[in-house]
């Protein structure tokens, strides 16, 4: 048989279809197509919360055995701890039994002299308790994810607290879990007030592990290392009062008229494991009631068209007595 007749194809078996570097493009294109869609129109979050559902009871199996490990740990080291605590606790309970006294009095004082001045009362900030899970894997951010989700009415933008300040912040919801950014993350930015001099600032959080700094602040700024610093609740996310950060250093620069300041987080989420969530400061605050905003509008409006009326008629007024005299001479 004659070569030139042969079949030199391959069989269907060893066909590829198309070349490796076809495939690689194709798919290089159809991933940042993707990326290009999800960051205008945001359409794979419905299928994150799908996947983090869907996900969730395996990564509850997959830490069940550290969890038990960890409650038996903590049960075993915290027996004699507990009972030290217990006695600190029972002598401070005794301590303070006069300061607590005194401080309903001073309560019910504020409330009178509140009242007197006509002063709204402060805000009640509702809270929930949840417990940190994991921190989450990208190691260019700060996040940990806690296990209150939308189903148990967690929303965007909540505080998260702990026994010592303020933690960090809710940026992502999903049907079971959230996601929190912390105060350390380098997006993240808390209004803060000086306790000392109630200087306001804003703390941002650093690229290094658990630094903050204050930033844009002269650089004659009265601040001292040691300063408390606490939110100062004109955002209308962190409710007023609440721990964030202390001062570690002070640098002031001669080639710059801002100081440099380094702060020291006074939440601790590395050891951290229950925390509290509260309710945005801003859907606290009640919204202004539209009628007597449209009565106060009206009213302007009409004191406006008053008073150009007056002056209308004291112009008028004033240019008749100059009419008749004009007119009276010969």
């Amino acid at each position: 048989m004659p070569l030139a007749t042969l079949d030199r194809t391959p069989p269907p078996f060893f066909k590829q279809g198309p070349s490796a570097f076809t495939r690689l493009m194709f798919f290089s294109a159809l991933a940042i197509f993707l990326m290009v869609v999800d960051a205008r129109w945001n359409m794979a979050q419905p299928l994150r919360a799908a996947v983090a559902t869907v996900l969730h009871p395996v990564q509850r199996a997959l830490l069940a055995p550290s969890r038990v490990w960890d409650e038996v740990v903590h049960y075993l080291s915290g027996m004699d701890e507990a009972r030290a605590v217990q006695a600190r606790a029972q002598r401070l309970v005794t301590t303070q039994a006069e300061r607590v006294m005194r401080m309903d009095e001073l309560a019910r004082e504020n409330a009178r002299l509140r009242a007197l001045l006509a002063l709204r009362p402060r805000i009640e900030v509702a809270t929930s308790s949840a417990e940190i899970l994991y921190d989450t894997q990208d190691p260019f951010t700060r996040k940990v994810v806690i296990d209150q989700g939308g189903n148990q009415g967690v929303v965007l933008g909540s505080p998260v607290v702990d026994e010592t300040g303020v933690l960090g912040q809710v940026t992502r919801v999903y049907p079971l879990t959230s996601e929190v950014t912390l105060v350390t993350d380098k997006d993240a930015a808390v209004p803060v007030v000086n306790v000392r001099t109630q200087q306001r600032g804003v703390a941002y959080g650093t690229a290094q592990a658990r630094g903050m700094e204050l930033r844009f602040m002269a650089g004659n700024a009265d601040v001292q290392v040691g300063d408390t610093l606490q939110t100062s609740g004109l955002d209308g996310v962190y409710p007023a009062g609440l721990p964030v950060a202390r001062v570690t250093q002070v640098d002031r620069r001669a080639d710059s008229a801002f100081a440099r300041i380094a702060l020291v987080p006074l939440s601790s989420p590395d050891s951290t494991r229950h925390v509290l969530l509260l309710q945005p400061a801003s859907s606290q605050i009640p919204e202004r009631p539209a009628d007597a905003a449209s009565g106060a509008a009206s009213a302007a409006e009409d004191k406006g068209r008053h008073g150009k009326g007056a002056h209308h008629a004291a112009s008028k007024s004033s240019a008749s007595p100059a009419g008749t005299t004009s007119g009276a001479r010969p």
